[in-house]
């Protein structure tokens, strides 16, 4: 039986959460027909489906690869899972056994990875916890909608460079399903948020970046250039100042030879 293109979209999300598809990575539609053994069609309507979900994304230049979100898209990321997941809880009540039941074995998986070797199978379930706990909850929509804002939250980890432990997300999941299993809702709530907190503060996010830094370093005067050189510059603008004056038009901001002067 042929794959179908929800399959090849879950399992392109799996890698993702795996940390096994880098954010940025290139996504052939052709490669992807050949690995999956179907139609380039059937790939580019996963991909497509993908693509909707803030999973992936298409330029007419490079193709599909997976998003490389920005500063602003990952803090709004974490702001949504922290919204969701903390409503979530308080509307859920108390929790069943049966839910309780498979939170805790989900939780003896993640603790099983922490010991074993395989890093992707460990990012995947400390990220898929938050999945479970929406579909123990009985929230199956926002189950699939927080997949997604996992995934994307994981590349936002993989693109900042997170520092924050492995370790210490398990054990946070520990204590978000105690408080459930003693019907402490608030509890539960308060911890999610600290946890979601916790994993969005160890992001090594910089301060904006110059957008001209780079031109201006490549465009200043090297060092030992003859005292000429600058000067010469200067009576190149005070010459641009003087025919824009005796013209009696107004310098433009986007005037080429202003903006040349100022990286001079």
């Amino acid at each position: 039986m042929s794959i179908t293109a929800p399959e090849i979209s879950a399992r392109i999300v799996e890698a993702v959460m795996a940390q096994k598809l880098a954010p940025g990575a290139r996504l052939g539609e052709q490669q992807l027909a050949m690995l999956f053994d179907c139609s380039r069609t059937i790939v580019r309507e996963a991909l497509t489906r993908l693509a909707a979900r803030g999973i992936v994304t298409v330029s007419a230049r490079r193709g599909w690869y997976v998003i490389e979100p920005s500063q602003d898209e990952a803090r709004e990321a974490f702001e949504a899972r922290r919204v969701i997941e903390s409503g979530l809880i308080r509307s859920a009540g108390r929790i069943g056994k049966d839910a309780l039941r498979s939170l805790k074995a989900h939780l003896q998986r993640e603790k099983a990875a922490l010991k074993g070797s395989d890093v992707g199978t460990r990012s995947y379930l400390l990220g898929d916890f938050h999945v479970c706990l929406a579909e123990c909850l009985g929230n199956s929509l926002l189950a699939d909608t927080l997949r997604d804002f996992t995934a994307r939250t994981t590349l936002i980890a993989m693109l900042y460079q997170s520092s924050h432990d492995a370790a210490q997300s398990c054990e946070d999941h520990v204590r978000i399903v105690a408080a459930l299993e003693r019907g402490d809702t608030a509890g539960a709530e308060a911890l999610m948020v600290e946890h979601i907190g916790t994993v969005q503060s160890a992001l090594r996010v910089q301060a904006q970046a110059d957008p001209l830094a780079q031109l201006r370093d490549a465009l200043a005067p090297l060092q030992g250039t003859p005292p000429g050189a600058k000067a010469k510059a200067q009576l190149l603008r005070s010459r641009g100042k003087t025919q824009t004056q005796a013209s009696g038009a107004t310098p433009s901001p986007d005037d080429s030879s202003t903006y040349l002067g100022a990286l001079l």
